[in-house]
């Protein structure tokens, strides 16, 4: 199953196989006990009740500004496979700037990998669960020039083939100043948030293409990054960033609660067991969320169990655990955990707010003109939200009157293209002083919201691409002047 949202009950021919909690999160039953020799019922019975110990992100009961209509149900893929006894189970690459540590779990001791390159086929024999494989004249990937190496990996009766890239993602301090650097070398990350809602589909768009066109869209516009938004998409999304040279910086659903908001709907008990005080006017060091144990064990499962899931995709370049507060809790450890658990990916621990100074990025938020309120010489520095600015296209709204953006809303293109290059004179100045990254709220309108680039059915961009992706390539080259 590639999603069921939120707890899943399996059965085959009426006999219980397993159950899975986790509405974002991959999982796989060996059925092959509950098998008949015959025609076989496969039965899947799912719970959700939107339970805020588990992972719900920006979904909830009563929608309306920032939280949207809810979800439940079989939203991803579901495949049968038949797998020999001894199979290929997984595979982990680790890539450098020359080459890859190749690790497979499962499969036959003695295992051969054959790989495609540009200057013909390597083909090596190994023995054990891993093997460094170096690669003469590497093509190192990139939003520009996105590579990627193909390969099949075999073991006594099984055959796996993938892709990587070879990439690296580190922090360097550039004439005094720590920058993202991508392959080495300082990069600007100019990216969107991405809620990944749809009009006709919510958490899906209405055929498995919409990922692709979405993600090319963005590219034509002149942008390197996307901040999946406290959601987990279908591994589709990622393998389509790859692919077309999209970054991405990944947010783990939100568990617990943000301020009340959730929680004025739950009955009383609930609502004590939360409690946040955390405020947006302390931003270094604020309170977190007292949550109970239960509710952290449930995070630690579900966020490793995202990073495990999609680690091998490498447009993920940056891992975010916490946005704004929403659940946020023990973020030291938090942090600690994530960059022993994938050393070879950035950390931001908390987008828009409440530091603890730990990780690899301090990240601030502000609506509507780019600020940087905060700046931290020893981390780097960015925006990880601005904009938003609000434009309702005619005839191409969800909802008829609650429309919002931040800021004042435009009442045409070109007033929201001015207000838009406006901005980015504005970021100009920020990142000629130390900001890395900055991202815009946001890629499309979603339900209510009509802050996006464009609107929510996919039908109209607001603004005029070719002027939309000048002004974007002048703020990515900004960073070098």
């Amino acid at each position: 199953f590639g999603a069921v949202d939120q707890i899943a009950y399996v059965y085959l021919n009426d006999r219980f196989v397993g159950e899975h909690e986790g509405g974002y999160l991959p999982f796989e039953f060996d059925i092959t006990p509950y098998l008949s020799g015959g025609e076989n019922k496969l039965t899947v019975e799912v719970e959700d009740t939107l339970d805020i110990e588990l992972a719900y992100g920006k979904q909830t009961h009563k929608r309306g500004g920032m939280w949207y209509t809810a979800t439940s149900g079989i939203w991803q893929a579901v495949w049968l496979e038949a797998v020999p006894e001894n199979y290929i189970s997984a595979l982990r690459f680790t890539p450098d700037l020359s080459g890859v540590l190749l690790e497979v779990s499962g499969g036959a001791d003695k295992k051969s990998v054959k790989i495609s390159t540009p200057s013909g086929e390597i083909a090596l024999d190994f023995e054990g669960e891993s093997a460094r494989i170096d690669i003469p004249e590497p093509m190192l990937w990139t939003p520009e020039n996105p590579y990627l190496y193909e390969f099949a990996v075999e073991g006594e009766g099984d055959r796996v083939e993938s892709y990587f890239a070879l990439r690296t993602i580190e922090s360097k301090t550039v004439n005094g100043i720590p920058r993202l650097c991508l392959n080495g070398k300082p990069y600007f990350f100019h990216g969107l948030l991405d809620q990944g809602y749809w009009s006709d589909g919510l958490f899906t768009p209405a055929t498995p293409e919409g990922f692709e066109q979405d993600i090319l869209a963005m590219k034509d516009l002149g942008f390197n990054m996307l901040r999946k938004h406290i959601k987990v998409e279908p591994a589709r999304w990622y393998y389509w960033c790859d692919v077309l040279g999209m970054m991405v910086w990944q947010d783990m659903p939100s568990i617990g609660d943000f301020a009340g908001t959730q929680l004025r709907s739950r009955d009383l008990d609930v609502q004590k067991a939360v409690k946040n005080v955390w405020s947006k006017d302390s931003l270094l060091g604020g309170t977190e969320c007292d949550i109970p144990q239960a509710w952290k064990d449930n995070f630690y499962n579900e966020w490793t169990n995202i990073m495990t899931a999609f680690r091998g995709f490498q447009c993920i370049v940056c891992w975010v655990p916490f946005n704004e507060a929403w659940g946020q809790f023990d973020t030291p450890d938090v942090v600690k955990y994530t960059k022993a658990f994938d050393p070879t990916r950035l950390v931001n621990e908390s987008s828009g707010g409440n530091f603890h100074l730990v990780g690899d990025i301090i990240d601030v938020h502000h609506y509507p003109h780019p600020a940087m309120n905060v700046f931290e010489a020893k981390f780097i520095n960015v925006l990880g939200e601005y904009g938003g600015i609000g434009y309702p296209v005619p005839g191409h709204t969800w909802e008829i009157d609650r429309k919002w953006g931040y800021g004042k809303v435009k009442e045409n293109s070109e007033q929201l293209m001015k207000q838009y290059e406006e901005y980015l004179e504005m970021l100009k100045g920020f990142v000629t002083t130390g900001c890395a990254a900055a991202v815009y709220t946001q890629t499309t309108d979603v339900e209510g919201e009509v802050n996006g680039l464009m609107t929510y059915d996919r039908k109209v961009i607001k603004m005029d691409i070719p002027r939309i992706a000048a002004a974007n390539k002048q703020v990515i080259e900004s960073m070098s002047k």
